[in-house]
């Protein structure tokens, strides 16, 4: 069941400068009690970029989201071992995040996040310790998503132009629409975003350069699966770019695919790699790719499907029989 937090649209504070949560609460509401707000906090009515937080001396720092509940935020369902973590040290934490879930907080959704679910996994051992996201992949896409353990680190790889100088490699899958005409090729075009929040293909004076190469894996009559390595990281980049060349992402209805075979966005981050802007080391991250995207390119992939299809009709039917008894 959803949180009734999510029905709510709440007020949202923003960070302008480092400072413990307690101090914050007692100058930003000043009509309530130091009691008071001790009561917001021991019943987990305080938001932190989505996450409920209790501490009162808990570190905020500047671009963090406060949020006020109406009613309590119950813990996350989702435990730390059903978490894909794929690397996890003392100043990283990296996972294999599903299609479906959002990286952080949005208009829409402000609880059941990627950062919600680490900042509560991580907290488990020390309250106090917190997650800092670094950069983000859409809500539909899977694939590997970081957060690192301390405020350095978030601003060295966040400063001014950092990201795209430490990151080496972006790389994705997708399975897309048809055949590619062009086996292996590069997509340089201009993207826009529009008041809608919709990303599309502008003239060279409008929108912002995206670069982004692929070379075809496998294909079939309907599909093709590409590697992807983008050079820019433009909202929505993938999507809007090989809709317009009329390769549209399978399962994209933003972007107008036409087919959705795995009931999900078929785009997959699998891999990041970057130097460590500290030792300068290289760390590479990978998580593999999903099965699915492989199976639809099996000769008897679309006998399987229709088999599956035909046994849950029977078993819907008998189970309707059933209680029709």
């Amino acid at each position: 069941m959803r949180n009734k937090v999510d029905k709510v649209v709440l007020k949202e504070y923003k960070i302008t400068k480092n400072i413990r949560l307690m101090e914050y609460l007692l100058l930003t509401f000043k009509n309530k009690s130091r009691n008071n707000i001790k009561s917001l906090l021991k019943n987990r009515l305080v938001l932190v970029n989505g996450a409920p937080v209790s501490q009162f001396d808990f570190e905020l720092i500047e671009g963090d989201i406060i949020q006020i509940a109406p009613s309590r935020v119950k813990e996350t369902k989702q435990k730390a071992s059903k978490l894909d973590i794929i690397y996890e040290d003392d100043e990283f934490i990296v996972i294999n995040k599903p299609s479906g879930l959002l990286s952080i907080a949005s208009d829409k959704e402000k609880t059941i996040t990627a950062y919600r679910l680490i900042q509560d996994y991580v907290s488990q051992n020390d309250k106090h310790k917190r997650i800092y996201i670094v950069h983000r992949i859409d809500k539909e896409t899977s694939g590997v998503l970081m957060f690192v353990k301390n405020e350095k680190l978030k601003h060295l790889f966040q400063d001014g132009d950092n990201w795209n100088s430490l990151i080496k490699k972006r790389e994705y899958y997708a399975v897309v629409e048809g055949k590619m005409e062009k086996k292996d090729s590069r997509i340089v075009s201009y993207l826009l975003e529009s008041s809608s929040n919709m990303v599309y293909v502008a003239s060279s004076k409008e929108g912002k350069k995206a670069i982004t190469n692929y070379h075809v894996e496998k294909e079939n009559d309907k599909y093709s699966l590409l590697n992807i390595d983008i050079e820019t990281g433009r909202k929505n980049q993938i999507r809007v770019q090989f809709a317009s060349i009329h390769h549209p992402v399978v399962g994209d209805d933003k972007y107008l695919a036409y087919q959705d075979p795995f009931a999900r966005l078929g785009l997959h981050a699998y891999k990041l790699e970057f130097i460590h802007p500290i030792n300068h080391k290289t760390y590479t991250f990978v998580a593999k790719i999903p099965k699915e995207f492989l199976d639809i390119f099996k000769d008897n992939y679309q006998e399987k499907k229709k088999r599956a299809i035909f046994l849950k009709r029977e078993r819907r039917i008998n189970s309707i029989d059933r209680k029709g008894r």
